[in-house]
């Protein structure tokens, strides 16, 4: 059995001048190994949309309701308990 944690990754990734290219998967990497140095496996990546409703000055305004994107990174690891088991 496993547990999970997820983490937020911004959607967009803006680029310094001349940077080059591949930052994206440089900020992913940066991502994967802080967790991974706490034990986590990488699992996955997921698009969530959140649909949002606007408030009532936005409402009067003539806002319309807006889905927003984002982007989970998620990882995993076996349970302490399990490992605890498999030791003894």
């Amino acid at each position: 059995m496993y547990e999970y944690r997820m983490v937020q990754v911004p959607p967009t990734i803006v680029l310094k001048k001349n940077t080059g290219t591949g930052e994206a998967a440089q900020y992913l990497q940066y991502i994967v190994d802080q967790e991974a140095a706490q034990g986590w496996e990488f699992y996955r990546v997921d698009q969530i949309g959140v649909k949002q409703s606007p408030g009532c000055g936005g409402m009067l305004l003539g806002q319309k309701e807006y889905t927003t994107v984002y982007y989970v990174v998620s990882f995993r690891r076996e349970r302490q308990q399990q490992q605890q088991q498999q030791s003894a």
